[in-house]
């Protein structure tokens, strides 16, 4: 299951990125689902779930930067 998320600036101007979510068997790495997850079980290996979450954050904002030359 992956869920994505928009990047948004909070109520006291914290901007939180875009992110996304994979939700994953941890026995052998199977992109699980709702009802999966719901039933405790993977349907690709048959174990009881242990998960496993991979994170993927995008950069959405560069901070202002100064620069000059050395003489």
């Amino acid at each position: 299951m992956k869920i994505t998320l928009e990047p948004r600036t909070t109520d006291l101007g914290v901007i939180e990125p875009a992110h996304a979510i994979e939700v994953l068997c941890a026995a052998c790495g199977y992109d699980l689902d709702e009802a999966e997850l719901e039933a405790d079980a993977c349907s690709d290996c048959g174990q009881v779930l242990n998960l496993r979450q991979h994170v993927s954050i995008q950069v959405t904002t560069v901070p202002a930067a100064a620069g000059g030359t050395l003489r």
